[in-house]
């Protein structure tokens, strides 16, 4: 298929925003998964094709979090393998079960972390007393959220920034951070199944990764310098419009 140039630079534009967004509060999928269906594209290479450019986003934002100090690679090394493994379970699963049960209790579990963030103001407000050790989280969090971004998709930013403030105490900008480095990984882990299948639209994909790579890059440096005051607003935003969307998108209003 061929687009003009003045779709590609709303591609572009659209993939900087969602960037900027996810770098924040995730969600960035609901602006692009749609704006590539948008263009005519098949479903599944519209999926190939977002997780390529969400890599620009979220190795853009990972790259930065950690040339800043608020990530160390080595202490995360097992949650960075774990969560690659349980992306890459979940990306073979999927495509041999049926996933309709998930989509109809989705909305309702992103829709109660929206609510979570709501009612706990000092919610990752500063570092807590960890309840689990660093292989813990890897074995349960890192494996199973990474298996289900592999597996569906919808939310693993904000499943992934709460693992890491109730289970390692984690305050909200730090848990934001490390929440990026486990979705780049997962991101990676799916893309390289939509390359073997050859789902993917290049030319798109690369201008929409440049966009996504400037947006992140805006996203967060907010995160590190504006910390819980903009993210807990955001997630909690974010959360409440994916989860409207979803329950729209499947069916919940029928």
């Amino acid at each position: 298929m061929e687009l003009t140039f003045e779709v590609y630079l709303v591609l572009f534009g659209v993939a900087l925003l969602a960037g900027f967004i996810d770098a924040i509060a995730g969600g960035g999928g609901l602006i692009t998964i749609p704006a590539l269906l948008a263009t005519g594209m098949p479903p599944t290479m519209a999926l190939g094709t977002n997780k390529l450019q969400s890599c620009g986003g979220s190795f853009s934002a990972s790259w930065y979090f950690i040339r800043q100090k608020a990530v160390n690679l080595k202490q995360i090394i097992w949650l960075i393998v774990f969560t690659f493994l349980g992306a890459v379970l979940g990306t073979l699963l999927v495509q041999q079960i049926n996933i309709d049960f998930l989509k109809k209790i989705l909305p309702f579990l992103i829709f109660a972390i929206g609510i979570y963030f709501l009612l706990t103001p000092k919610l990752g407000e500063s570092d807590k007393k960890t309840r689990i050790s660093y292989l813990g989280f890897a074995l349960t969090a890192g494996l199973g959220i990474g298996f289900y971004d592999g597996f569906f998709g919808p939310g693993t930013g904000s499943f992934l920034g709460l693992a890491f403030v109730m289970l390692l105490g984690f305050n909200l900008a730090k848990a934001t951070a490390h929440a990026k480095v486990l979705n780049f990984t997962s991101n990676i882990a799916s893309l390289l199944f939509f390359m073997i299948g050859g789902q993917l639209m290049w030319s798109v994909g690369i201008v929409m990764l440049i966009g996504q790579f400037i947006g992140a890059r805006l996203g967060a440096k907010m995160v590190l310098t504006k910390g819980q005051k903009l993210i807990r607003p955001m997630v909690v935003v974010v959360a409440f419009v994916m989860a409207s969307k979803l329950a729209f998108d499947y069916g919940w209003f029928e």
